[in-house]
């Protein structure tokens, strides 16, 4: 840990300092004020939204009831109705805004921190066992160091899923999923992958880019593919994959890679699922999700026919909520498929079936309503 970020306050007994941990990237406060169960939570919600942080000092349920009640009062509605700010007046400026929101309210939540003592031992009463949580994530500890409870309330959750595992119905397995490694909890891209029919030309290799928990190379192995090279560029990713292919018996048929994007050679298949929304990933765990510029989607179409064999095909697992959120239009897509050399044999498509296709609530109902997940069937042009 020596390498981390110091996190240095006033305490009572004088200038404090201690290591600072945050796989979100975030950057050690500047201002820090130690509190305890006797702090009102208004008091705290003020120093927080100001950009100071709490390292609490009291019990640790205590401080999840006030993360809580800082969770309310960034919600509550003002008691005097202010001016609305003008609507906006493009998805795109919509989706902007509310991702700033967002960012926000993640940083506000985020001040409130937890000191953390050798061994990953929370010197706080009440407090629970964390060891193997953040183990996982952060390594051994030989140093105290503080970390904020919402991300360490996300590495418990982590851990937990982890742990159980995510049941995947096109399986009929569970796949275990590490901390920061996309979870395969949509059914319906993996659905395609399950069903989509295998290039007529026979399937003894297929390449699975960008394999994360390793998903897609098992159901591509469970269908017969003979041998699967998965690669990624993400250390928790290639883990995570072997993790799972192990436990599945499935380690002697898929090779994993670390590479970014495609390994040596061609194959008759070649699958990819990148990261669906072009938008700017506010911290390193949100990269699975946001993919600034599309880069990965045109990385992909970009090399793809140079890695196909001869009648190979490529499949493109991509959903068009960014098309709906105005962040990329089907015509750029269908420039980049073009510019690459390829062509669109069939485009199999699904509904989704996530929850959040059927919350009105959400700030984005219309275009998640609307959303189609396809499989693009493509192939070199001749």
């Amino acid at each position: 840990m020596s390498d981390t970020p110091v996190l240095v306050w006033t305490g009572e007994s004088g200038p404090q300092s201690v290591r600072w941990r945050s796989e979100n990237g975030a950057a050690p406060p500047k201002r820090v004020v130690a509190v305890d169960d006797t702090t009102p939570a208004d008091t705290a919600y003020r120093l927080a939204s100001e950009g100071t942080a709490l390292v609490w000092q009291g019990d640790f349920q205590n401080a999840r009831q006030l993360m809580n009640a800082l969770v309310r009062r960034i919600d509550r509605k003002p008691a005097k109705p202010r001016k609305p700010p003008p609507a906006p007046s493009t998805p795109v400026e919509a989706f902007n805004r509310h991702r700033m929101a967002q960012a926000q309210r993640a940083h506000t939540l985020g001040m409130l921190l937890i000191p953390v003592d050798p061994g990953h031992v929370i010197p706080l009463r009440r407090a629970p066992d964390v060891q193997q949580a953040c183990e996982e994530v952060f390594g051994p500890a030989d140093e105290p160091y503080t970390v904020s409870l919402r991300e360490l309330l996300g590495l418990i959750g982590a851990h937990e899923w982890r742990r159980k595992g995510v049941e995947v119905a096109a399986l009929g397995e569970r796949i275990h999923p590490h901390y920061g490694v996309f979870a395969p909890l949509r059914s319906d891209y993996l659905g395609l992958v399950a069903e989509a029919p295998l290039p007529a030309t026979g399937c003894a290799l297929a390449f699975d880019i960008g394999t994360g928990t390793g998903v897609l190379a098992t159901i591509l192995a469970r269908r017969g593919v003979e041998r699967v090279v998965a690669t990624d560029r993400d250390a928790r990713a290639l883990a995570c994959a072997r993790e799972n292919l192990t436990r599945l018996g499935l380690d002697g048929r898929v090779q994993i890679v670390e590479t970014d994007l495609f390994p040596p050679g061609r194959a008759p298949l070649v699958v990819c699922n990148p990261p669906w929304v072009p938008a700017r990933p506010s911290s390193p765990l949100e990269h699975a999700v946001y993919d600034p510029d599309s880069r990965m989607l045109r990385g992909f179409l970009a090399g793809l026919a140079a890695h196909l064999a001869p009648q190979g095909e490529g499949w493109l697992l991509l959903s068009d909520l960014a098309e709906h959120l105005g962040l990329r239009s089907r015509s750029e897509l269908e420039s980049w498929i073009a510019a690459g050399g390829l062509q669109v044999i069939e485009r199999i498509e699904t509904r989704p079936t996530h929850p959040k296709a059927w919350d009105s609530s959400d700030p984005f109902h219309a275009a998640r309503a609307a959303e189609v997940v396809s499989l693009w069937r493509l192939s070199a042009v001749a």
